[in-house]
């Protein structure tokens, strides 16, 4: 039966030597610490590709909603095209393709063009809940709002989307778990994120079981605080008298 070997993070990733105390020093890096900044890379990529996300899902969501047959337009097109593409491949077509159609796009670093990617990925989604939550209001409340003098524009933001948002939260929460997952493939364009420091790591040390399993440990440990505090704000903003209110 094989043994784990835990040290392993305390080694040094040049000479392989153990480091007192895990972390590296006078420039020495040890797995430990090459660890904790691929953990920090995964959450840059999932904590910018969200906000990028949540901003477009909600405007493309909101425009599938609206009476303007050109906004509907953009926003039933935008979700289609990006919902029915596979993530690795939005990813090497923005890391590759876009680029070579966009000059300008050569000199953004890849970081960048994966935030995009995962965040343009994952808008298509919102997008969808975001109309669905809309559409679960009566329409009497929309027409109430333009009843009594509202535009539609202030009808929206005063009337329809303040209970809109407090009904999608629980898929949005499902969302902002999934883009931490889906981050990992980032990866695929040489982003030192997670992943790739586990495909590195356990090349070098062959130490499979105990990489595998911190980075299992790190993506739960993600995951599972995006899902509290996604409960904590849900439980903050829940409309008294609705269900789940007491929770």
């Amino acid at each position: 039966m094989a043994t784990w070997d835990w040290q392993v993070f305390c080694r040094d990733t040049v000479t392989g030597d153990p480091q007192s105390g895990c972390f590296g020093q006078g420039g020495d890096i040890t797995y430990l610490d090459w660890m904790l900044s691929a953990w920090g890379w995964t959450l840059s990529v999932a904590g910018f590709s969200l906000i990028v996300a949540l901003t477009v899902g909600s405007l493309m969501g909101i425009a599938r909603t609206t009476p303007s047959r050109a906004l509907v337009f953009i926003g039933n097109a935008w979700t289609e095209l990006f919902r029915n593409i596979p993530l690795l491949v939005q990813i090497f077509l923005w890391y590759h393709v876009v680029p070579s159609l966009i000059l300008p796009l050569r000199e953004v670093p890849s970081f960048v063009l994966v935030v995009l990617a995962l965040g343009f990925f994952t808008s298509a989604r919102i997008s969808e809940q975001v109309k669905a939550g809309i559409q679960s209001i009566p329409r009497g409340q929309r027409y109430a709002g333009l009843a009594v003098g509202l535009t539609l524009p202030q009808t929206y933001r005063y009337v329809l989307l303040p209970v809109a948002f407090r009904v999608v939260i629980p898929p949005l929460t499902s969302e902002s778990m999934n883009i931490v997952k889906n981050s990992s493939v980032a990866f695929a364009v040489s982003i030192a994120e997670l992943t790739l420091f586990a495909l590195q790591a356990q090349e070098e040390t062959s130490r499979g079981v105990e990489i595998y399993l911190a980075v299992t440990g790190a993506y739960f440990v993600s995951a599972f605080a995006v899902n509290r505090l996604a409960l904590f704000i849900e439980q903050r903003v829940q409309i008294p008298g609705t269900l789940g209110a007491a929770r």
